[in-house]
Parts: C-alpha cells; sequence; structure tokens
C-alpha cells in the first residue's frame, strides 16, 4: 500500500439503495474518470454522465459525476465521485470496470481517512471525532463527536501550543542575552504564574469524564442472588425478552449485555448470576466470579438482593424489585421499590438512571479526551510541572520542548506508523 497509488470504493451505505457513491482518489482518479464517462467534467459540477466500461464499450448506468481536483478534495488528492444507481448489479459493475483499469485498486478500511490525515486535511483528533462520530447511535453520541470532527479539541491542543511556545520564545530570548544560566527571580515568578495557569487548563479539561465512556455507554450491573428478579427487570428495562426468565434457581449462568438509549444516552445493561455463597456447581461458580467481575467494572450496580448485602461500591443502589410478589422484603427509604412485571415504580428508576448518567458522561458541549490523548495531556502537565521549581533556563527549555511534543501527538503531527494503522483500521472500505 502506498499513497502514489489510486483507489476506489463504495463510500455510500451497502446496496441495495436509491444511490449509491463510489469515490476514486489518486493521480490516476482523472483518467479513471474519463475512461468510465468519456471526459472529466468541470470541478466541483454535478454532470450526468454515461458510463461505460472501458473495454468492453458496455453502458453500466447514468450516473452524476463530480471532480475534486488536487489540493481541494477531501483526500487532499485528485478526487472523482460517481454518484450511479444503488443497485447491486449496477455497483458491481462499475467497481469491475475500475479494477481492470491498470494502477487502480479498491481501497482498505479508512484508507480515504488516512490520506485526508496525510495530506493534512485533518489532523488525528479529528479523525479520532470522524471515527467516534460514525459509529455514534446516540444524539450525545452525536454531539461530542461532531465537536472533535469539527476540530474542538485540536483548537484547543493549538492553543496551549501557541502558550508553550511563547514561554519557550521568552526563556530562548533570556538564554541568547543573559551572562546567566539561572533565571532572575522576577521572571522565575512570572515564568511560574504563567505555567501554572497552563498546566491548570490542562487538568481541567483531564478531570472530565473520558470520551470512550460516552461511545461505550453507562455499564449498569445488574446484581443479586438467584431469583431475585434480574433478569425480568432487565427485560423491562430493554423492553424485549433479552434474558430467560425462570423459577429455576441459577438459570442465567453467565453475562448478558444488552445495549440501549434511554433518553438520548447511551447505557449497557448487563445481567449477572445469581450470587451465593454456597450450593453453586461449577459452571454457576464460573458465572459468579464473572459477576463479581462486572461489579468492580460498573457505573451502576442495580442490587436485588437483600439490603446491605451487595459489594462495596459508592455505585451500589438499593432495588427492590418484586413488589406485587407475595414474598416481597421491603428495603430502606433509599431504595427502588417496583415491579417489572406492572411497571409500578420504572419510570421513577429510568429517570434516575438517565439522571445519574448525565453525571457520568462528558458534557457533549465540552472538549473531552479519549484514553490516548489522555496520556498524553498528562505527560504535558507533567512537563509543565516539573518547570515550576526549576531555575536552569536550559533544563526549562527542554521541559517546554517535551510538553511541546506530547501536544503534537494528540494532534498527530508526532505519530507512529502502528497507532495510524490501529486507528484507520477501524473505518469501513469507503472512509
Amino acid at each position: 500500500m502506498t499513497v502514489a497509488d489510486t483507489i476506489f470504493a463504495l463510500s455510500s451505505g451497502q446496496p441495495p439503495s436509491a444511490i449509491g457513491i463510489l469515490r476514486i482518489s489518486g493521480p490516476a482518479a482523472g483518467q479513471a474518470l474519463a475512461a468510465l464517462t468519456g471526459n472529466v467534467p468541470k470541478p466541483r459540477v454535478a454532470t450526468l454522465s454515461n458510463i461505460t466500461n472501458s473495454v468492453s464499450g458496455e453502458l453500466l448506468d447514468q450516473a452524476l459525476c463530480l471532480w475534486f481536483p488536487s489540493p481541494d478534495s477531501a483526500t487532499g488528492e485528485d478526487l472523482a465521485e460517481i454518484h450511479c444507481h444503488g443497485g447491486r448489479a449496477v455497483i458491481r459493475a462499475i467497481e469491475d470496470a475500475l479494477g481492470q483499469m491498470t494502477g487502480l485498486r479498491k481501497a482498505e478500511p479508512g484508507e480515504f481517512t488516512r490520506r485526508a490525515f496525510t495530506h493534512g486535511k485533518m489532523d488525528l483528533a479529528e479523525a479520532e471525532g470522524l471515527s467516534d462520530l460514525l459509529f455514534a447511535e446516540t444524539e450525545l453520541q452525536r454531539k461530542a463527536a461532531v465537536r472533535n470532527a469539527g476540530g474542538a479539541l485540536s483548537r484547543r491542543v493549538e492553543g496551549w501550543q501557541q502558550r508553550i511556545l511563547q514561554l519557550s520564545a521568552q526563556i530562548e530570548a533570556e538564554l541568547d542575552f543573559s551572562d546567566e544560566d539561572d533565571v532572575a527571580p522576577a521572571q522565575r515568578a512570572l515564568l511560574q504564574d504563567e505555567t501554572r495557569a497552563l498546566a491548570d487548563d490542562m487538568r481541567n479539561v483531564l478531570a472530565r469524564p473520558r470520551a470512550e465512556k460516552l461511545r461505550d455507554g453507562i455499564r449498569v450491573v445488574l446484581g443479586g442472588p438467584p431469583n431475585s428478579g434480574k433478569s425480568t427487570l432487565l427485560n423491562a428495562l430493554v423492553d424485549r425478552e433479552a434474558a430467560i426468565v425462570s423459577d429455576i434457581a441459577g438459570t442465567t449462568r453467565d453475562v448478558i449485555e444488552v445495549p440501549i438509549a434511554l433518553g438520548g444516552i447511551p447505557f449497557l445493561f448487563i445481567d449477572t448470576a445469581g450470587v451465593r455463597e454456597s450450593g453453586a456447581e461449577t459452571i454457576e461458580q464460573i458465572g459468579i466470579e464473572r459477576a463479581r467481575e462486572q461489579f468492580a467494572a460498573a457505573d451502576i450496580i442495580l442490587w436485588l438482593g437483600d439490603e446491605g448485602e451487595g459489594p462495596q461500591s459508592d455505585s451500589l443502589v438499593e432495588v427492590a424489585s418484586r413488589s406485587d410478589h407475595p414474598q416481597h422484603r421491603p428495603k430502606g427509604g433509599g431504595a427502588f421499590m417496583l415491579s417489572p412485571v406492572n411497571g409500578q415504580g420504572m419510570d421513577a428508576l429510568v429517570d434516575f438512571l438517565v439522571t445519574r448518567a448525565r453525571d457520568i458522561l462528558p458534557n457533549a458541549d465540552q472538549v473531552s479526551v479519549n484514553a490516548r490523548q489522555a496520556d498524553r495531556l498528562t505527560a504535558a502537565t507533567e512537563s509543565l510541572a516539573a518547570i515550576i521549581d526549576e531555575s536552569d533556563y536550559l533544563i526549562i527549555a527542554e521541559h517546554l520542548r517535551m510538553a511541546r511534543k506530547t501536544l503534537d501527538e494528540i494532534t498527530g503531527t508526532a505519530s507512529t506508523e502502528d497507532m495510524l494503522d490501529g486507528l484507520f483500521g477501524k473505518f469501513c472500505i469507503g472512509k
């Protein structure tokens, strides 16, 4: 795979569909479009053309064609788009015609976006935002992804870099014109104030919930002993028969995960094996151990067992879920009393989950960072923190350089091929 290759792929949804969009990017894109249509249309003007097989001369379709010469295209290369009818046979015939042309090949996953990154049409943070946007299923996910894909984080990082560059310029000036390597007291106080303010700004972003939480959803784990109503509650929450319900103890032996959106917020509801200290055979005991692992990773635990017997966790919520059952055992005033069978108390529980989730999730209107970005941002703050008590100009200059370098890694100015392969490999073929 080389950037010099000319690639093509279907960029719209899988057929059949009303319209199919095929993209061609690379140095031979114009030649390929001319071979299919007889000419290259005016740049950025949709032109109705007959699509023919350049080898057989067979008419394949009539389509709208667009031409975007480099560098003013989505990938920064010569780029052509064919908006054809979206039937499988039509798309397959055009792809086959393209595949017969010398120098053209089908694109690999994420290759169009990677070329956009390579040619400076987007940076790494924007590409990660685009990846999240492609997989967004809720309104909150969409809003947050649109912000990062649109460069919100990149602009924030650029602002930090400019402030660090200003500090570096001051230090370099002192090194050039001062006879001493040590920072003067007045200059040191000013440097400390500016460095603290910059580091605090970064820490404010680091303190926000991670972007992965919005992508993966709030993990709500249902726990309790066998026959406490976990599976019945799960089915009521997700409004379908996701888990088997039975009076037989130990029916649920493994973890059952069900993603769903409530109030526009992504949740992952997790049903677990009934937890008991004795009487479980080997397979059930494995399920109990997995349940305990889920408790440790939960954002919210809905405990349906006896009050006070659940795992020790600040995320635990007491639930008495069988208020309609003859053997119902009420709990204290802070517990939710409900019946998944007749719906009593379910609205209150859902409202609580949505409210709690909003406190856990990053604000879609604010910049948030993922784990990779947070790691680099933490390294930058550590470099800045090392300046506070330092008096040697040369060492301060090196810490500032390291802070700039780690910020560059957020946007991809400094990056590794393995990391890029991991990111762009998650995209679909036509991106």
